[in-house]
């Protein structure tokens, strides 16, 4: 079996769980013996790389860098020159190409070079041409994705995330190949009812047009039927896990204080991600436990507005904000932590509390995520249920067995949740729609 697979995010990019999953997910299928052809934004050079080892990408054209990374050996990564990342809204795209071409206008001796192309900033060629927006880069990537669909010979196309549906489509409709994507989250999860519809239209476009749709939740499938209007047969569920890497050997960590418990948030601070529940329920809480401080790890648009929250609620001197953390810093945090809160609004699925409690920390998450599915020795909350929310730290803080229960139950739950089952799933599903399409 040949995959195409579509992504914008994978070490060492990685602003969430996109990164992560598209990383077990083509290792497992690596182990499995299937072969695939990851086509993404160009890597950043492999000093930035946590954990993977990149071999120096030839030279070639926007469409024509090819590398691989060590620890794949049937797994080849072509890369696109972009300015795109996972995340970001058209707003925040157009916001970061303005501060990026004054930075390099800055730079340049004399400014002699003020005016320069929005396409060279993200990284592209200079014979290339498009709208200077997010859309306009997405539509680049589909074109590029698309020639080289026709440069390769692979069975199935698969398209991770709505960035990438533009270019599932057009490799499917270059080559005739069934076309699988995968929806990670969705407009509605990210921005509520206040959709970007342009941003729907090409999600909903991706799922029509899909042989196959992959969900990574129950709770998304109920979803995608229900504002995309996708069949429900149409629909498989992949659920996510986590890398068995065993016990990690911590370095030594800093102390915060010898009393007080550490009750950690890690993840995007964004709407989606609930940071203002967080921080409500973390005042209650220090309205009868003083001894805890509360960290926030993240980065996000509403980063400075939670900041500002956590000053009006008069416990700014309670929450250190870390910005965005990667790599060793991130299993740092958990080890620090007495307990991982996720109050997630709308979370498709969730892979920290896995990373948590792979970590030996006792989690609580909120009920509207899909991790909850597939999870037991966990505590659970409505996310808009600050009171419970705060009960339930407390009560983790205070009573040892509840933590230790948590902890032991829940890291040997974890165990059980594998790559390889996932890796499955989808191969089976490309069987089956390489089938379905050549039977036609």
């Amino acid at each position: 079996m040949k995959v195409l697979m579509l992504g914008w995010e994978f070490p060492p990019f990685i602003s969430g769980g996109l990164g992560t999953a598209c990383y077990g997910l083509t290792k497992a299928m690596n182990d499995l013996g299937t072969e695939v052809l990851f086509v993404l934004p160009k890597p950043v050079a492999s000093q930035f790389s946590s954990h993977v080892q990149l071999m120096t990408p030839a030279e070639g054209s926007a469409f024509n860098t090819e590398y691989q990374l060590s620890e794949f050996q049937r797994v080849k990564f072509r890369t696109i020159d972009t300015g795109l990342s996972p995340y970001q809204t058209p707003g925040e795209y157009a916001q970061r190409m303005t501060e990026l071409q004054r930075k390099v206008t800055e730079a340049t001796v004399g400014g002699a070079h003020a005016s320069i192309p929005l396409n060279v900033l993200a990284g592209g060629q200079s014979g290339e041409h498009y709208a200077g927006d997010m859309f306009g880069e997405i539509d680049r990537y589909a074109r590029l994705a698309g020639r080289i669909s026709t440069e390769v010979s692979v069975d199935v196309i698969h398209a991770h995330d709505w960035m990438t549906y533009p270019a599932g489509i057009a490799a499917a409709s270059l080559t005739g190949k069934p076309l699988v994507v995968h929806v990670h989250s969705t407009e509605f999860d990210r921005s509520g009812e206040h959709v970007n519809q342009r941003i729907y239209d090409i999600e909903r476009a991706g799922m029509h047009r899909a042989t196959k749709v992959i969900t990574v939740s129950h709770f998304t499938k109920k979803l995608v039927e229900s504002r995309y209007g996708v069949p429900s047969d149409k629909i498989e569920v992949v659920y996510n896990a986590i890398e068995a890497n065993g016990k990690r050997n911590g370095a030594k960590l800093p102390d915060i204080g010898r009393n007080e418990k550490i009750v950690l948030f890690l993840g995007r601070i964004t709407m989606q991600k609930g940071p203002e529940y967080f921080l409500a329920a973390a005042k209650k809480v220090l309205q009868v436990y003083d001894e805890v401080r509360f960290i926030m790890a993240g980065s996000g648009d509403m980063t400075r507005r939670t900041i500002e929250l956590a000053a009006e609620m008069g416990i700014g001197h309670k929450v250190l904000f870390t910005g965005f953390l990667r790599g060793e810093d991130v299993d740092r945090a958990f080890r620090m932590a007495d307990l991982y809160v996720m109050p997630s609004v709308s979370e498709p699925f969730g892979i920290a509390p896995l990373e948590a409690l792979s970590n030996d920390v006792p989690v609580l998450i909120s009920k509207q995520s899909g991790v909850s599915e597939i999870l037991s020795h966990v505590l659970k909350v409505d996310f808009w249920d600050i009171d419970e929310m705060a009960n339930k730290i407390i009560a983790v803080l205070r009573h040892p067995p509840l933590h230790s229960t948590l902890r032991e139950h829940g890291s040997f739950e974890v165990r059980k949740l594998s790559w390889s089952d996932s890796a499955r799933r989808c191969l089976d599903i490309y069987q089956r729609v390489a089938a379905q399409t050549a039977a036609v």
